[in-house]
């Protein structure tokens, strides 16, 4: 065939309807599991939707997206929100980002924060450092690190956060020294808003119903239950079965057995590259809070986030979570014969030597025509928005 896909999560589905509409049907996606969607599934779970790959929602920000989403998943099947996130600092519940809302804190605890901001070493000329947890403090200051930022991705990452790079850290809510400041002396947030500012999400279905219907409009061209086991690079062949002039490669390439024809070199450091698991859970109770979902730094909680569903999926009840696989106590869960989901690849971790790993071996294998594509496929931490756009935008380049 002219094109394989590997996965049919928001990339691999993106790319093949792409290539649909441009006229183009020798094709083929393979998927590992029964159904479409990757980390965007959804579920029902006690009579409402449940997002098992935690909370994914259609940002506003990119007309074009929206556009291809809609053409799927008609507008007026989703409802538009104003993001409401917030934070638990151990007991203060303040909005996200903190640095631009610590003046909703008692005085006594904005002042420690401020003084800290002024005293950290991007207001005070210190070089920028070369680890995590020194840039952090460096960026944010102390107090905002020791509370916040270090704690919650310690149990979001993992304890080793100096194995992390810092050249994606740049992509956070900036909010300057003197922004903060204007916010406790004005009592409102100033400085840049985090992705989701604003966001859609379905009236009567969870995030994923999108992707089924993408998945629906492929119609035979999807074979689901085909788990990649392995990739010729040089016979451009995947599982011994399947041959293509193209491969696109939505899938984690460590999650692939056998590389043959792959350089000693480039496998060595495919074995390098790390991710996280986690595992979404639900909670029945119904929450007093407003928000949209919540982060929760304090280390004494398993989970570092939750998804309040019944702020954003009316009708519903209860709330889920989102924990760490390393963090997660299965044989509490079952006992509770609790409804949980395991996600074994959820994020990408941005490691120190990720770039340059995934440098040589995207460019190694695009000289192949086998091409990383999104989340896994280019191994960066994307939202599902990102990926459809850059699944549109290979499509319109590689489709003449």
């Amino acid at each position: 065939m002219k094109y394989l896909i590997l996965g049919a999560g928001p990339s691999g589905l993106t790319f093949a309807n792409m290539l649909l509409r441009s006229g183009e049907k020798d094709f083929l996606v393979l998927e590992r599991d029964k159904t479409a969607g990757g980390l965007c599934r959804s579920t029902d779970v006690d009579k409402s939707p449940f997002d098992t790959g935690g909370g994914h929602f259609l940002d506003v920000k990119d007309p074009a997206v929206t556009e291809f989403v809609f053409s799927y998943l008609p507008e007026d099947e989703w409802d538009l929100y104003e993001r409401d996130s917030r934070i638990d600092l151990y007991g203060d519940m303040i909005g996200s980002p903190i640095e631009a809302n610590i003046w909703q804190l008692p005085e006594d605890r904005q002042k420690r924060y401020l003084d800290a901001i002024g005293s950290a070493g991007c207001n005070t000329g210190l070089p920028k450092p070369e680890k995590f947890t020194d840039w952090i403090e460096w960026k944010l200051g102390s107090a905002i690190a020791e509370d916040y930022m270090l704690p919650y991705n310690r149990k979001m990452f993992g304890e080793d956060l100096d194995s992390l790079g810092t050249y994606w850290l740049e992509k956070l809510p900036n909010v300057s020294y003197e922004e903060t400041k204007l916010s406790c002396a004005n009592h409102r947030p100033y400085g840049t808003q985090p992705g989701h500012a604003r966001f859609y999400y379905p009236k009567k279905y969870g995030y994923g119903e999108a992707f089924l219907r993408m998945a629906d409009a492929l119609g035979d061209r999807i074979r689901y239950n085909e788990r990649v086991e392995s990739i010729d690079y040089d016979k451009k062949t995947v599982n011994d079965a399947y041959h293509a002039d193209r491969i696109i490669v939505t899938i984690p390439p460590v999650s692939v057995m056998r590389h043959t024809g792959l350089p000693e070199e480039l496998a060595a450091g495919l074995d390098e590259l790390k991710y996280s698991s986690i595992v979404t859970e639900y909670v029945p109770e119904r929450l007093d809070t407003k928000a949209h979902w919540i982060y929760y730094p304090d280390p004494k909680l398993s989970y570092h986030r939750i998804l309040v569903r019944h702020n954003f999926c009316p009708g519903s009840n209860g709330y889920w979570t989102e924990t760490n696989l390393t963090r997660f106590d299965t044989d509490r869960a079952d006992k509770a014969q609790s409804a949980y989901f395991i996600n074994d690849f959820a994020y990408p971790l941005n490691t120190a030597g990720k770039p340059a790993i995934m440098k040589r071996y995207l460019e190694y294998t695009s000289s192949k025509d086998i091409i990383g594509l999104g989340r896994w496929g280019e191994w960066m931490h994307y939202n599902s928005d990102v990926v459809i756009k850059r699944a549109m935008d290979l499509a319109k380049e590689l489709v003449v």
